[in-house]
């Protein structure tokens, strides 16, 4: 038993090894992407707290959604956010998976990179999106007569570049249209509905994405409109950005010959497929098989022959 563990642990210790060194070329080419897209996640919070300046409170507008489910209450809205914690941690985990796991299908990299060109297109289009209107937030400390709702003005630049994290983050208003917490879970269920590989996980990252959306309507943290223009705008952005993007190798067939070739790797390879060339060998197999048939090595059917008699069809 203590032999067995023994080499399993030597095992993934050497996959780990190998990963890390594979993932390491691709965050060398790939840096200036995922460091983008980890920027911008501040912007889209400098900008979130920045319309909570311009948020007026007001009276809780005539919503389906409120009509519809009951209101949860303030001392359940933690449910929503457990569930969206839930997710987002799954999917971090999974997305690291290759490192652990024997059979794997993404690298960790390209992957992020890909989430977070989706993340970064839906949440310009949700800047320009709440900025446009201030609708009056439905949260409970949005409403009238609480002390958050409204910000006073700030004493410096610092404080707005700060913008208060964590509390910032989770006591804003007015950043509703269309709702933020939608656009991870919906770029993270499109990602794996793609790369995943367990059907059973599929439907339930679906099922989750929409328990979710009745949660957050349910809490009052958004309106039904925000969730509802998420719902469609994710969508298209992920659908319209993947045809964009080159593909990602699939590593089912091998990780070491699906990885991208640098252009100095192009230039061999193109270089000794010439030099092959004119040489007379493609490396073509079935091209060595018709150049032999030709040359009277072996025929067809077997038979061995002269050249000239093979070149005279006899």
């Amino acid at each position: 038993m203590t032999l067995y563990i023994g080499r399993e642990a030597s095992k993934l210790w050497k996959r780990l090894c190998a990963e890390t060194l594979t993932e390491i070329n691709l965050l060398a080419e790939n840096w200036k992407y995922l460091l983008a897209g980890l920027i911008f996640q501040y912007v889209h919070g400098l900008a979130a707290r920045g319309v909570h300046y311009l948020h007026r409170p007001g009276p809780v507008l005539q919503d389906a959604g409120f009509f519809l489910l009951p209101e949860l209450g303030q001392d359940k809205a933690y449910i929503s956010e457990t569930l969206f914690t839930f997710i987002f941690l799954s999917f971090i985990l999974w997305s690291f998976h290759p490192f652990i796991l024997k059979s794997k299908k993404i690298y960790t990299v390209l992957v992020w990179c890909r989430v977070l060109a989706f993340l970064v297109a839906s949440q310009i289009l949700r800047i320009f999106t709440f900025y446009s209107t201030q609708l009056p937030g439905p949260n409970y400390h949005c409403r009238e007569g609480s002390e958050l709702a409204r910000l006073p003005r700030p004493d410096s630049v610092i404080e707005v570049l700060l913008i208060n994290f964590p509390r910032g983050m989770v006591y804003g208003c007015g950043d509703l249209i269309f709702s933020s917490h939608m656009i991870f879970t919906l770029v993270f269920v499109l990602t794996y509905q793609k790369y995943g590989t367990l059907r059973w996980i599929k439907r339930l990252s679906w099922l989750l994405a929409v328990i979710q959306s009745f949660l957050i309507v349910a809490s009052r943290k958004h309106y039904t409109v925000d969730v509802v223009v998420a719902w469609y705008t994710v969508n298209l952005v992920v659908f319209f950005i993947d045809n964009k993007l080159p593909e990602m190798p699939d590593r089912t067939g091998g990780a070491s010959l699906l990885l991208p070739m640098s252009t100095k790797d192009k230039d061999s390879k193109t270089k000794e497929e010439n030099h092959k060339l004119l040489n007379g060998n493609s490396g073509d197999p079935a091209d060595w098989w018709q150049r032999n048939q030709v040359n009277g090595k072996t025929l067809e059917n077997g038979n061995t022959g002269h050249p000239d008699a093979a070149m005279n069809g006899v």
